[in-house]
Order: structure tokens, then C-alpha cells, then sequence
């Protein structure tokens, strides 16, 4: 491969006509300078500088090779360039993996604050269910996954950092029982269960901690259809409470379980992920979640 010091020494040497003036541009000793040419005229088998009177001239093979140094190396100067917002921590790009809910609920809050105290940041989200996504998570597809725990995997570190409650969610009219629906009182209801997911998981355990194997009438892969499905009168479900947070309270009712049932979200990344001010960025909003939803 070509050395682009002994290449951008070689042009310094072309332009300036002189070993001794590259060698106080660059900031190296004379000898130094004459070192890098030689070493470019080895590796390409050809004389590069010659001397005329007192003053270094390219040689035909030199004149040859000097626009195809001069693009190499503004190329590279360009590269360069491009390279020093990521440094500066101006720009970048997270590709985050979660699940439907927390990508409509919770994700565009954390990616606002994101954003205000770095504009230029590029984000990427990804929905799909919590074994996709960390599979692309340990191949380094994504950055970062925001899931309802347990999540696993050997070079994964899990950080919880929020809490969402479970509700029963019921049509506009329905009647909650004081303290909230136990097992009983929900296993005579037509059930509209999220399917598959840490989400569903959760519930089954809940069910059958009270001695009942839940078994749905529906089961659907997206909360916002339950929802829909729910106000629509066809059944009962037990969904998290920040899906629940924005126009339901006209079609829709809720009300905490007994006993109450709540998940954990957490963020999972690779151990040896190395953190961008940008990831630095998006987990720093999504720690401060919970406050920002405590206050509103």
C-alpha cells in the first residue's frame, strides 16, 4: 500500500522545489525528508526527484504520479474533514431496537430531548420483537435496544430504567372492581392479550400465580389495535400504562390490577459498545424518562 506521509512529503518537495523548505513545512530534518522519497521511489521502483542545478525537480515518472498524489491526498484531507464533527461530538448516528409500544410511547420523548442538545444527531429506530432485536444487537446492527426485561445474552449489559404498570383496560362504561380486577374476576372476561413478548409473558404469570391459565379470545402483535379493539366493545386486556396515557380516557377504561402487576424497560447494549456522545446522549433522556413522566 501506498504511505501517504511519503506521498504528501513528496509533493512538498515537487511544490517547494527543495528538500531543505519540505523538510521546515513539514517539520522534519532534511535527511528525514530525503528518507521518505527514497522510501516511495523503493516502493514504487522508480526515480521520482531529480536534481537540477540546486533545485529537486519531478522526473517524468514523478510528473507521472503527481496528479494521482495531489487527489490521494486531498481525498484523504477530505476524509478528514469529514471526520472532525464525530470528534468534536457535533454529529453521529444511534440505531436503537424496541418493541411498539416503547418506540410510539416512550422513544420520540427521549429522542426530543436527544436532539435539543444535539441537532445534527441521526437516529435510527428499528421495531421488532425482543429476539430480533437482540440478535441484531450482539452483530452490531444496532446500537442500542429499549425492551421490556429479562433480556439476555452472554455479551450484553442490561441497565434497567423505568417501571411501567400493567393496568386492566376495559370499554368506556365497564365497571372496575374497589381495588382493582384480581385473576377471578378477569378470567370470566373475553380476553384480547398481547401476543408472545416479555409484555405477554408478564400477564400469563400474573394469571397464573392465581391458579389460571389465561386463554384470549384474540391475540394480536401490536398494542394500538388492542386498544382500538377494546374501545370497540369486543373485549377486555391487560395493557402498559404509557400506552394508556394520551386519548383513551373517552373510549376506554383502566384501572391497576390486583395484585398489581408492573414490567421493568431497560437499556441493552454490548458490552464492549463503545459510547458516542450521541449514545451517551439518548441514554442520558432515557434515564430521565421516568421524572419527565412523574411531572407531566
Amino acid at each position: 500500500m501506498l504511505n501517504l506521509d511519503q506521498l504528501a512529503t513528496f509533493l512538498s518537495v515537487v511544490d517547494l522545489g527543495s528538500f531543505t523548505a519540505a523538510a521546515d513545512k513539514v517539520g522534519l530534518t532534511q535527511p528525514a525528508v530525503s528518507q521518505q522519497v527514497k522510501l516511495l521511489e523503493q516502493r514504487l521502483g522508480v526515480k521520482l526527484i531529480e536534481r537540477v542545478g540546486r533545485r529537486a525537480q519531478p522526473s517524468p515518472a514523478g510528473l507521472e504520479l503527481l496528479p494521482h498524489a495531489r487527489r490521494i491526498v486531498e481525498t484523504c484531507s477530505m476524509a478528514e474533514e469529514a471526520m472532525a464533527p464525530f470528534r468534536e461530538g457535533s454529529v453521529g448516528r444511534v440505531r436503537i431496537g424496541s418493541g411498539g409500544t416503547a418506540s410510539i410511547h416512550l422513544l420520540p420523548r427521549a429522542i426530543a430531548m436527544a436532539k435539543k442538545r444535539m441537532p445534527d444527531l441521526e437516529i435510527i429506530v428499528r421495531v421488532g420483537n425482543i429476539a430480533e432485536i437482540l440478535r441484531d444487537l450482539e452483530s452490531n446492527a444496532l446500537d442500542l435496544a429499549v425492551v421490556a426485561l429479562p433480556a439476555a445474552g452472554r455479551s450484553l449489559e442490561v441497565e434497567p430504567f423505568h417501571q411501567d404498570e400493567l393496568l386492566a383496560v376495559a370499554p368506556k362504561g365497564s365497571v372496575m372492581p374497589d381495588g382493582g380486577p384480581d385473576v377471578e374476576f378477569m378470567r370470566n372476561k373475553t380476553l384480547l392479550l398481547y401476543e408472545g413478548g416479555n409484555t405477554r409473558r408478564a400477564a400469563d404469570e400474573w394469571f397464573e400465580a392465581g391458579g389460571v391459565r389465561p386463554e384470549p379470545a384474540m391475540e394480536f402483535g401490536s398494542v394500538e389495535a388492542i386498544k382500538e379493539l377494546v374501545a370497540a366493545g369486543l373485549g377486555w386486556s391487560i395493557l402498559p400504562d404509557m400506552a394508556l396515557r394520551r386519548n383513551t380516557s373517552d373510549l376506554l377504561v383502566t384501572s391497576p390490577l390486583k395484585p398489581r402487576l408492573v414490567r421493568q424497560l431497560g437499556m441493552v447494549l454490548r458490552r464492549d459498545k463503545h459510547l458516542t456522545k450521541g449514545l451517551r446522549e439518548i441514554m442520558k433522556a432515557l434515564r430521565e424518562f421516568p421524572a419527565i413522566d412523574h411531572a407531566s
